[in-house]
């Protein structure tokens, strides 16, 4: 499980993308990357995060999500993510696993 802060600006998320198959890193150079974020038990998506990794880190499957005060403007609680690429040729892989996180209040 992940740990973020209500209204908090400089979180970021780092994710390494892999073939389970053989280990090799997903090329993600022309792909857009989303993580889309809800509330956990929902089926509505609150935000959707677009990876801000240079093309160097897209190459070796990085994906980087930066949120926003508004992305963590939201409930203390338990939330869910899931992360899709769309490749540049329409084929969409999303992520098995679906990430955890627990959002609190500031002080």
């Amino acid at each position: 499980m992940l740990y973020l802060v209500k209204d908090d600006i400089g979180t970021q998320i780092r994710a390494t993308l892999t073939r389970e198959h053989d280990g090799s890193v997903v090329d993600l150079s022309s792909a857009t990357t989303v993580l889309k974020f809800r509330k956990k038990g929902t089926t509505s998506v609150l935000s959707s995060l677009t990876s801000s990794a240079t093309s160097g880190q897209k190459a070796n499957g990085i994906a980087i999500f930066s949120f926003t005060a508004a992305a963590l403007a939201n409930a203390e609680g338990k939330y869910e993510g899931e992360i899709e690429v769309t490749f540049s040729d329409g084929t969409i892989e999303t992520v098995f696993e679906v990430e955890e996180f627990y959002l609190r209040e500031d002080f």
